[in-house]
Order: structure tokens, then sequence, then C-alpha cells
């Protein structure tokens, strides 16, 4: 679907993939493994190609939202941004909750370790929050921990859009936060929460669910004011 002019989201999987069609491409996230050929021909349907992206952002090191990020470089030459704080060279230091990460050491579920986490490796630039990329007239970089420890929003003020990836979720068209069971910290995911409510946006996108696009500003600052 196309959110505003130039926005698509690309929902696979339960997964959304955002791709802001400019003179150039950007991704935000890359889905499951296995999601690049459904982003390759979506590309080319719109009449580019992937060779157009020059940037992929990742929300998050997690594998539904990084996981096809292997498979797309084999299409593009894009730099891969993600925040310091969600790459770790050390396996003991994965971006996820302590249980999950102990249960990735313990066979058969640690063959599938190298799976789930980009390698830093495989970024180019890492991000602490508060840089600013060239999309949508400027799009902002703002560091929103508690579901990753490095989890990131991406907001343009311009185009007074907010896409939070796992930030927030929305299911059944509710928004709530991210399931504590795969969330680093959920008291840091409110005071994220209550970040992201300060900022002025109509349009508000999220890492799984549809997007709101009309006064998503007011329903993210009701949301926390039943949180409180």
């Amino acid at each position: 679907m196309e959110i505003i002019p130039h926005v698509y989201q690309i929902a696979l999987r339960g997964v959304n993939i955002i791709l802001i069609a400019e003179e150039e491409l950007t991704l935000i996230d890359t889905g499951f493994r296995g999601s690049a050929r459904h982003i390759v021909n979506f590309i080319r349907r719109l009449g580019r190609s992937p060779e157009e992206i020059s940037l992929i952002i990742l929300t998050h090191n997690h594998l539904d939202h990084a996981g096809g990020l292997a498979e797309l470089k084999r299409f593009t030459p894009a730099k891969v941004v993600l925040h310091k704080a969600d790459i770790s060279a050390d396996e003991n230091q994965l971006p996820y909750p302590k249980v999950i990460t102990k249960l990735l050491h313990i066979p058969p579920f640690s063959l599938s370790r190298p799976l789930v986490y980009v390698q830093p490796s495989e970024v180019d630039i890492q991000v602490e929050g508060g840089e600013v990329f060239s999309p949508l007239g400027g799009l902002q970089v703002i560091h929103t921990p508690g579901h990753t420890r490095g989890s990131i929003s991406l907001f343009s003020p311009k185009k007074r859009l907010l896409m939070v990836g796992d930030a927030l979720n929305k299911r059944h068209k509710e928004m709530r936060l991210p399931p504590k069971m795969v969330s680093t910290d959920l008291s840091q995911a409110v005071d994220s929460v209550r970040r992201i409510a300060q900022l002025d946006f109509d349009t508000l996108c999220f890492g799984h669910g549809r997007p709101i696009t009309k006064d998503a500003s007011a329903k993210v600052q009701e949301l926390i004011r039943k949180m409180s």
C-alpha cells in the first residue's frame, strides 16, 4: 500500500517493510529471511531497480526485521544502517532477552544462531540517535530502546511521518507496547513511547499492523495517558 506519496508499506509474513521511492530508493527493514525476492519484485513493479537502493535502515536487529538483509545485498550496493547498541561480535550479547540468548546457545537452537541477527561486518553506518539522513526532506534517527537496546524510530518532520519499528505494535486495531517476552526492557520501552509522543506527526507506521494515517500523535498521547 502507498501510505503517503512515494512511501510504500510492503507486508510480508506479518512484518512491514517500508520503501521510500524518491530519486534514490531507501528501505526500512528487510523482513524475514526469504523476503528479498518479494521486495525486489515489488520494486520492479514500480518500474525501478533494486540497484537504486542507496540506504537500508534497520529499526532493530531481530530476525523478522533484519533477516532478509543478506539476500538483499546480492541485489544492491546499499549502505546498511543500524544502531550501535544492537551490534556486537560477542555471541553472549545478542539483541534478544537473556532467556532467548541462552536458548540460542543450546542444541539444536544453536545451529540457527548465526541466522537470527545481523553481524557487525554487515553494517556500514552505526548510529546513536540524532543523525539525519536525506530521504523525505530529512529523516531523523530517534533512539527508542526497550524492545532492543538499539531500537530506533525514524521521523520526517516535513512529511509528519513517524516509523517506529517495534517500539509500538498495532494488533487488532489497537496500539500496544512490544511483547514483553521478546523485549529487553519494557520500562525503557514505555519511556521511549513517551519520548515519541512529544513529536508532531500525522502518520504512524509500525513494524506489525496497518499504519495510522490521521491524528496519529494524538492517539499515541492517548495511549500514554492510559498507561499512566
